[in-house]
Parts: C-alpha cells; sequence; structure tokens
C-alpha cells in the first residue's frame, strides 16, 4: 500500500528533474518551489526584476525582450478536423469560432461543477495547443482520450518537446516578426507561427459575466501577459546566449498576476472550487452555450444561488518584514474560527506585500483580517511560534454575487456582463 501511493510522488518527482530548466544554471538563478518548481523564481534580483517585466509592456521593438522561464508548465497538442466542437461540447468556453491566431481559456468540470482542468487554449489553424499546470498533462491527455469516442482527433503530451516563456509585450512585434532575440535562440527552428497565447484577462469574454464590482477600476483591465511555446531545446540556447533578453524569474510573473486578481490553477483551485467562487466566469465561461459537464452546477448558483466561498485581493501588514506561507489561514480579528486561507502570495516592487486567498462568501468585506502563519519547526523538532500578519481585504468576487435570476426579476441585476 506504502509503494502504491508514493508512486505518483516518486513519477512526479522523475517528471521535474527529467524537465529541470537549463536556465537554473544561469548565474545567480535561485530555484523556484510549488507549482513552478523547475524553474527560476528569480535570477538575484527579483524586485528590479518585477519592475522591468512590468515595465517591458510599453518597450520598443528595439529593446531587450523581458522573458519568464515557465518552462514548468505542461502542454498538449489537439489535432484532427473535429478538435474545436468536440472540445466546444464538453468545456465551459465556445472554442468551435476559434481562427488561426485566436486565444481563449476554458474549464473542464466534474459532474458537480467544480475545477479539474483549467487550460490557455491557442489555436494556430492546424491544431490547438493547451497549456497546463505540468503535473496535468499527462493526465489531461488520457481525460481527452476517454472523452474523444470516434470522433476525429488526436491528443498528444507534448511538454517533453515543448516549453512556454512568459512576457509582458508580444514577442512578434506589430509586424508579426518574432523578436529577434527569440529568432537567434530558436537556431534552426521556424519562428513563423510561433504558438502565442495572449491572456484574455483584460478583457471579459463574449458570454462571461463578471462577479466583482471593481467597473473599470478593475486592476486586471491593465493586464497583459503573452505565453509563447517553444521547442524546448530553445531554453539551452537562451541559457548559453542571452544577448537581446533580459531573464525575470517566476516570481515577478507571480507579482503581477496577483496584482491583477487573475486566478491560477495551481494556486486558487482546490478539490471544490467552482468557477464563480474565483471570478473565472470573467472569462473562461460562455453562459449561453449549450450542455457541459458541471453546467448545471453552474446555472444553478448563476441564476438561483450564491458561491459559497469567493476570492479575494489582500493587502498585507508588512512590519514583520516576511511573508506569510501559501496555506495560511485566515481569521476575522477577535474570532477564533478560521475563514478562509491564502493561496497566492508576492511582495510586489510598488504595492509590497499582497496576496490572493479564497474565504467564506459571508465574511464581511470591510472586516479587518489576520492571517496565521503556523510557521516551520525548531531544530529540536518543536513547533515554531506563528507569526501574525494584519491584512485589510479587497473584494474580487462579490458577497452579493449569484442570484442573477431573481436580480434581474427584482430589478436590482446590478453585475453586469
Amino acid at each position: 500500500m506504502t509503494e502504491s501511493l508514493t508512486d505518483p510522488v516518486r513519477a512526479e518527482q522523475d517528471r521535474t528533474a527529467r524537465l529541470a530548466s537549463p536556465l537554473l544554471s544561469v548565474s545567480g538563478a535561485f530555484a523556484a518551489g510549488g507549482p513552478d518548481e523547475g524553474v527560476a523564481a528569480h535570477y538575484g534580483d527579483p524586485i528590479h526584476e518585477q519592475r522591468a517585466l512590468s515595465r517591458d509592456r510599453s518597450a520598443g521593438a528595439d529593446e531587450p525582450l523581458v522573458v519568464v522561464d515557465r518552462s514548468s508548465l505542461g502542454i498538449v497538442r489537439v489535432t484532427g478536423p473535429d478538435r474545436l466542437t468536440w472540445l466546444t461540447s464538453i468545456a465551459s468556453q465556445i472554442l468551435s469560432d476559434m481562427k488561426a491566431g485566436d486565444s481563449r481559456e476554458f474549464l473542464l468540470l466534474t459532474p458537480q461543477g467544480r475545477i479539474e482542468y483549467a487550460p490557455a487554449a491557442f489555436e494556430d489553424g492546424e491544431a490547438l495547443w493547451l497549456i497546463v499546470e505540468g503535473d496535468q498533462a499527462e493526465s489531461l491527455e488520457e481525460y481527452l482520450n476517454r472523452m474523444k469516442f470516434m470522433l476525429r482527433v488526436e491528443i498528444q503530451n507534448l511538454s517533453d518537446e515543448y516549453a512556454v516563456l512568459e512576457t509582458s509585450r508580444d514577442p512578434r512585434g506589430a509586424d508579426g516578426v518574432v523578436h529577434p532575440a527569440l529568432a537567434a535562440a530558436l537556431a534552426g527552428a521556424s519562428a513563423e507561427g510561433l504558438p502565442v497565447w495572449e491572456d484574455p484577462w483584460n478583457t471579459p469574454a463574449p458570454g462571461g459575466y463578471r462577479y466583482d464590482e471593481a467597473g473599470d477600476a478593475h486592476p486586471g483591465a491593465d493586464y497583459v501577459r503573452f505565453w509563447t511555446i517553444i521547442p524546448r531545446g530553445t531554453l539551452d540556447a537562451l541559457a548559453e546566449n542571452r544577448e537581446g533578453v533580459r531573464l525575470a524569474g517566476v516570481w515577478a510573473a507571480e507579482a503581477l498576476r496577483i496584482e491583477a486578481w487573475r486566478p491560477r490553477y495551481g494556486t486558487e483551485v482546490d478539490d471544490k472550487s467552482i468557477p464563480q467562487e474565483l471570478d473565472y466566469s470573467r472569462t473562461a465561461v460562455h453562459f449561453d452555450k449549450g450542455c457541459y459537464k458541471g453546467q448545471e452546477t453552474v446555472a444553478r448558483v448563476h441564476n438561483l444561488g450564491r458561491p459559497p466561498r469567493r476570492l479575494v485581493f489582500l493587502d498585507i501588514d508588512g512590519s514583520e518584514h516576511t511573508l506569510p506561507a501559501v496555506g495560511s489561514e485566515l481569521f476575522v480579528e477577535g474570532k477564533a474560527r478560521p475563514v478562509g486561507r491564502i493561496t497566492s502570495v508576492a511582495l510586489h516592487h510598488e504595492a509590497g506585500p499582497i496576496a490572493l486567498a479564497v474565504i467564506k462568501r459571508g465574511v464581511d468585506p470591510k472586516a479587518p483580517l489576520r492571517a496565521v502563519d503556523g510557521g516551520d519547526f525548531l531544530p529540536d523538532g518543536s513547533p515554531a511560534p506563528a507569526t501574525e500578519y494584519a491584512v485589510a481585504q479587497t473584494t474580487v468576487v462579490s458577497p452579493d454575487s449569484g442570484e442573477v435570476a431573481r436580480r434581474s426579476l427584482s430589478g436590482q441585476d446590478f453585475l453586469k456582463r
């Protein structure tokens, strides 16, 4: 029994070791952990790297391209003439109208409406490229093969052959020509038709629904990121020759994601998560499409109920000079029972310590919270004292979200598509 339980752990450790990025050999590289194991958290100066990544959104074509190694992500390619209509039939989003160059994201749900996969999808005219967390690529391949029946589709896990680079500006440039630094790294590989997924988070998708109350002030409106799929050998070339490229660690990218209230499967999602709790309905759910697995729960919560939990953004008191660990429990001041947990945390180059958290829906949005980090263990094996942090919450998903049908009947539907 023990051996069978450890087999998946051992397999994941083997996969991570096999796919460890060559860019970890760059001087100053500090390895990341958690879902980003296998790539660099930073290269010696995380705040400056983050600032460079943020400013690179408006950089000129002749300026160095700031690149984040996201090669710990997994890649699945779906080919065949039925790929888009078939995936539309099982996904939360409409994909059947995708043209070459289009980017989308969608969810695959359990029958109970819980999130199983949240792929980023790019269509190149011949194949649909799916980007997921690294430990999900193999299981997604198996899942899709079970679901294809007699349709004309082929599914391949290509994580061993391809990798992902993140940038905050389009690496193809305004003229569609790939940045010279990437072209040089690609060497003999073709730079034409490079799959580049553009994150749709900054513009709510057609058929989606916003569960926030931020309106035009939503920080995601300014959030821009691109994931470029490259041959994995390109990482070796970049490690040896980085002319025209500035490397930034994954901590930089994660800080900008948290600032934009952007959920991530590997951090915000657990085995109970439904789309509305995390505001995935903003870009990954189409409420006017046909039936798919889990739709009943999504529709019921949207029209008649409310999600039991909600995503919040946290400003953390920086007086401790440390950050609470992911998983730290959250409490309403003066209360003894936890109301949620921190899911992502970062030190932002302007905002300071920030985090995303999932809390119970009924928590007062104005209530001051405290995060309790249970700490590590002392050398003698005893638990280290817990560290507490004062945190201020900003509503991402409104406590009043859901019940859209009832609100429409009463004329009180203030959550707009």
